[in-house]
């Protein structure tokens, strides 16, 4: 074993204060293999040792919540028996060093968390964070991204039914790659990773471990130098085939009795996978490094603890079914193998050529890990540093069509298909709608659908973090009313830059702050979800970090899919309404109603003001109200109002139907702030029947919370255009920038 110097302590991620904990947890002065695993366990990756202490700020309980943070994926009951399980994770750092398989790993490893606990995968989502499009690595990292993502998916048969795909300059040296997964499985029948019953088997099934993917947690839990290439082999390399004979052997196994715990190899690999199993069942574990399954020659302890190769599983058997489980994993012609068993001793211990190469106490690895208090600026030295001031000179707009063809253009608002049209969305044969507010699959066999979107405005958490985080669990609830869904549970994936700054710590701390808050309000809780820090690169000059990013995935359950509403207009004559905040009938003269849109940067090139506040109250009301509606059969179609404001709701209506509106504006405001101002908490919908529609509204205000919502005709569905603008021209503009970009 080489000796461990400050440098090998340096190049594992470790700070000296770090090294002084393992010497005074071990006794002793720990070999290499030691050292790798208290890396790799200690990075923030697997650790959370910058956020652990705010994250434990967030609601994550309901009665609908079977199990939250801290296993695989979140469990929600969706009744009858049945239970949605899901999560968020990033593969940034990967994806930009080998853009193909670090977005089909991703995939790959969000798809485990979710079948590791009982389910078959239904759908999958993502969200996507790009630099300028005239970006010189840019366009490579696009085309990279989304081939992996819709390769894996595609070929493992899991439909792909909604993402956001977002760029910006802060993104050039950094990417994110956040994949989610959604899948069903019987309530009674959730697969857990507690590794319990001393003497019991630990079993390795799926692929063979090679050298790829070694400390790629470490890496992921460090921000970028100059030598990103150079860390390529720390990028894992996906089979989607194997995944899926993967998925379909566990599901096997799964039928029968004998699985006491199962765990997934992600980031990591073997080492967390393990560890977690053993912290898990308060036991602890002892492996024969040996009867590994290696794909290549002369493979050392730490490398096989170490490496991240792909569709790798660990399981606790009871004991007698090693040779059932065998023939199945056998049939499904993956590797299996009995790789040592369950102890009583809370250590971890590896042997190897009848040595022991390992021998480390599970409570320091896991449960004891480091966790920092890192200092951050409060909300208003962070508004100081971050030189957020209100718009001083609000422009207006001169021509709304014309601004509204600028911004149908622009990469942000572009119609996106030319990355969906890569993706199988209807593989399944469930998927009932995708490219609306929210992605809706049908839950197998029965009436109801499972609805899912993924949402964040970095834009906004940039200029203030607490509202900005508001108005991400805001925006995801809202998409799952519009589309009938009844909101249940978030997960998350958290990016920002360097903890060690505490003007990014404050981004962190005051978002989760702002998440909770909302998600309290909202009765959505969040069930999972993974950090990822150090997203920035010194390879940009100087140092560049993304905008801080947490980005949502909320999960909804329609009782019965005929009631699932869709946002084209349905028929030329119809009345349509904005639903808003009552108050919003009287422009607020403080606020610019402009602050951070997308109108400003677009049309004006100027970046300002300050974010949207977000009123919960009024958010919770209004989705009420539109999921009233939408059971009662009141509305024909319904859409949020988010980037681009009303003018650009109002075009993708138009756009997805082919059919025009004829609408005006409220000359309370000013032409800009009523078509183009990004205001929170705000619907279209389109009334056949206003008649029956105005009874309705009469019986529900009695309710003080709906009386605070308010409703504005606003025009009539009918024609080939909007703002004067031809449906035809919109469309044109709408793919413009994807096909002038990628030819």
């Amino acid at each position: 074993m080489s000796e461990i110097t400050p440098e090998v302590v340096e190049q594992h991620g470790l700070s000296p204060e770090e090294y002084d904990r393992v010497l005074h947890a071990l006794g002793r002065e720990p070999n290499l293999v030691e050292l790798g695993i208290f890396s790799v366990m200690w990075s923030e990756h697997c650790s959370y040792k910058s956020s652990r202490l705010h994250l434990k700020k967030l609601p994550t309980e309901a009665p609908w919540v079977i199990c939250g943070p801290g296993e695989n994926a979140g469990v929600i009951d969706i009744g009858d028996g049945q239970a949605a399980i899901f999560k968020m994770e990033s593969h940034n750092h990967p994806s930009y060093i080998e853009p193909y398989q670090g977005a089909a790993t991703g995939v790959g490893g969000i798809l485990r968390d979710v079948f590791t606990m009982g389910a078959r995968p239904v759908a999958n989502a993502n969200a996507l964070r790009f630099g300028r499009p005239d970006h010189p690595k840019m366009k490579h990292l696009v085309q990279g991204v989304v081939a992996g993502i819709g390769g894996y998916g595609n070929c493992v048969g899991v439909p792909t039914v909604c993402g956001e795909t977002n760029f910006h300059p802060a993104y050039d040296g950094n990417i994110l790659v956040n994949a989610m997964t959604v899948g069903v499985a019987d309530a009674d029948k959730i697969f857990y990773s507690a590794a319990t019953g001393v003497g019991n088997p630990i079993v390795y099934v799926g692929s063979k471990t090679g050298r790829d993917g070694i400390h790629g947690a470490t890496m992921a839990s460090a921000d970028f130098g100059e030598d990103a290439d150079a860390k390529r082999p720390t990028v894992q390399v996906g089979d989607p085939f194997t995944e899926k004979l993967l998925i379909e052997a566990c599901l096997e196994l799964m039928a029968t009795d004998a699985i006491v715990a199962i765990q997934d190899m992600g980031a990591a690999g073997l080492t967390s996978s393990s560890v977690e199993m053993a912290t898990n069942g308060k036991a602890g574990i002892r492996l024969d490094m040996d009867k590994v399954p290696c794909r290549e020659e002369g493979m050392t302890p730490y490398e096989m603890m170490l490496s991240e190769s792909q569709e790798r599983m660990l399981m606790v058997l009871k004991p007698g079914k090693e040779a059932m489980a065998e023939a199945i994993f056998k049939k499904w012609e993956l590797d299996f193998a009995v790789i040592g068993e369950v102890t009583d001793t809370r250590h971890m211990v590896l042997e190897w050529g009848g040595e022991v190469v390992c021998d480390i106490p599970l409570g320091p690895l896991a449960a004891d890990a480091p966790l920092y208090d890192r200092p951050y600026l409060s909300r208003e030295e962070y508004t100081a540093w971050a030189g957020i001031t209100p718009i001083t000179e609000r422009p207006d707009s001169a021509n709304p069509g014309a601004d509204l063809l600028t911004l149908l253009a622009s990469p942000n608002l572009a119609s996106k298909s030319w990355i969906s049209e890569q993706y199988d969305s209807q593989v399944g044969a469930d998927t009932l709608q995708t490219g609306g507010d929210a992605g809706v699959v049908r839950v197998h066999g029965t009436r109801k659908a499972l609805a899912i979107s993924t949402d964040c405005t970095p834009r906004y958490v940039f200029a203030d973090p607490y509202e900005g985080g508001k108005q991400a669990i805001a925006e995801a609830y809202r998409n799952l009313c519009a589309v009938g869904a009844r909101p249940l549970a978030v997960t998350n994936c958290l990016n920002f830059a360097n903890p060690q700054r505490p003007e990014i710590m404050a981004q962190l701390v005051h978002a989760l702050a702002g998440m909770g808050k909302a998600c309290q309000y909202l009765d959505f809780p969040i069930v999972s979800g993974n950090v990822s820090l150090y997203n920035e690169s010194k390879a940009t000059g100087g140092g560049s970090a993304i905008l801080p990013t947490p980005a949502i995935g909320g999960v909804g359950l329609i009782d019965d899919y005929a009631q699932m509403m869709t946002m084209p207009f349905k028929a030329a004559g119809e009345t349509i309404y904005l639903i808003a905040p009552e108050a919003w009938a009287t422009p607020d003269p403080s606020r610019s109603h402009l602050g951070k849109s997308l109108w400003l940067s677009e049309v004006h090139g100027r970046d300002e003001g300050r974010a949207p506040p977000v009123d919960l109250t009024l958010e919770k009301a209004a989705g009420r109200i539109v999921r009233e509606l939408i059971t009662d059969g009141l509305v024909s179609a319904v859409h949020d109002i988010s980037d681009g404001g009303l003018a650009v709701a109002l075009a993708e209506m138009a756009m997805a139907s082919g059919i025009g509106a004829d609408v005006q504006a409220d000359d309370k405001y000013t032409a800009a702030q009523w078509w183009f101002g990004e205001d929170q908490g705000r619907y279209i919908i389109t009334v056949p029947d206003t008649q029956a529609f105005n009874e309705a509204l009469a019986k529900g205000t009695e309710n003080d919370e709906t009386a605070a919502v308010g409703f504005t005709r606003i025009g009539t569905t009918g024609g080939d255009s909007l703002l004067g603008v031809s449906i035809e021209d919109m469309r044109k503009a709408h793919r413009s920038f994807f096909e002038g970009w990628m030819g």
